[in-house]
């Protein structure tokens, strides 16, 4: 692969209390990841070189101030800020937290302004993120506003994809949330993601019930018979391969899954505890729908083991490939059909 055909892969840098940091340094130790790629930083020199120097990774880092200075066969840290970082692994600290978002802006703009082809975001601290300027549940929410298109929560790890009607919703407020409008909405974008950036054809998708037994005939809840079941017929109707609802207390333990493309599931724990629990380390977290693309591990901040040296940079590792291959699928997936998330030529 020529130098210039390198995915320019930008990484924020998240909560450096915890081990984003680590785990995107550690993936990059492996000095054959820059064939693959080329990474940018976005943070400063002084912070990333304490956290090298911490673990004593022998890694040598490319210092940059904008994004015409990027290096191929280098790790390149963006400069986003000039001052030196107090940082106390495994605190939660709301300085930290400005500098979480500090490093997820610059990296955004420069996905905007396609200088970077692909996003990869270390965890942040949903808490210690939150201010007047900044007041969103996570990354989804904010690059939904940011990017184009209309976002979803796609997990993913090899065959199992497990996208989110609602994401960061409390459970209480579940079901007031789902509509006919959204449900067509998330499986026309699992549908459009499943072909695009994962190159299957004509995809199966699975949606798992409201209530529990999916409502068992309106005894424990209506909106699966009033709200669900009308709303996928009407999709499958129209041409889609979608079927359900589900009840989910099963679906996983007797490995249904396995016989679908994509599985759609109500809520956020409903999804993401069955996900966790069948691939935990080596998970995806996928922003599907956009305009742009952004992945970043299935973990949290971590802080019980942060700056130990203990975390384990497997699914770090995976965001970086995924991102990368579906930026690849949506290439090509563009030169035969009318793709709305067309991947625009990168600008010089």
């Amino acid at each position: 692969m020529k130098k210039e055909e390198k995915i320019i892969v930008g990484i924020s840098i998240g909560d450096l209390n915890g081990i984003g940091a680590e785990v995107a340094l550690k993936t990059f130790l492996d000095s054959r990841m820059l064939e693959f790629c080329t990474p940018v930083i976005f943070a400063s020199i002084k912070t990333i070189a304490y956290v090298k120097n911490h673990f004593k990774f022998n890694l040598n880092l490319h210092s940059i101030n904008s994004s015409d200075q990027i290096a191929h066969g280098k790790l390149n840290v963006l400069n986003c800020w000039k001052e030196s970082v107090d940082i106390n692994f495994g605190k939660e600290d709301s300085k930290i937290g400005k500098y979480a978002i500090k490093s997820l802006e610059h990296a955004t703009k420069a996905l905007k302004n396609e200088q970077v082809d692909v996003l990869v975001t270390a965890p942040i601290n949903k808490h210690n993120i939150q201010s007047e300027t900044f007041n969103f549940p996570g990354h989804t929410d904010y690059l939904a506003k940011e990017l184009e298109g209309n976002s979803l929560m796609f997990m993913v790890s090899d065959g199992l994809r497990v996208g989110l009607l609602t994401d960061h919703v409390p459970v209480a407020e579940v079901a007031s949330h789902i509509s006919a409008d959204l449900i067509t909405q998330k499986v026309n974008t699992v549908y459009q993601s499943l072909q695009a950036d994962f190159k299957i054809n004509k995809p199966k998708i699975a949606v798992l019930g409201i209530n529990p037994h999916t409502g068992d005939n309106g005894v424990i809840g209506k909106e699966d018979d009033t709200v669900m079941r009308p709303t996928l017929k009407k999709i499958k109707e129209n041409g889609k391969h979608v079927y359900g609802p589900y009840a989910a207390d099963s679906f996983f333990g007797s490995d249904n899954y396995k016989n679908f493309d994509a599985i759609i599931a109500s809520y956020h724990d409903q999804g993401l505890i069955p996900f966790k629990t069948l691939s935990f380390g080596q998970g995806v977290n996928y922003t599907a729908g956009l305009n742009r693309i952004r992945t970043s591990p299935d973990h949290g901040t971590a802080y019980e083991i942060a700056g130990k040296g203990e975390a384990d940079n497997n699914s770090f590792k995976e965001a970086v490939f995924s991102a990368m291959s579906i930026y690849k699928n949506r290439k090509e997936f563009a030169l035969i059909s009318k793709n709305p998330l067309v991947v625009t030529k990168r600008k010089p």
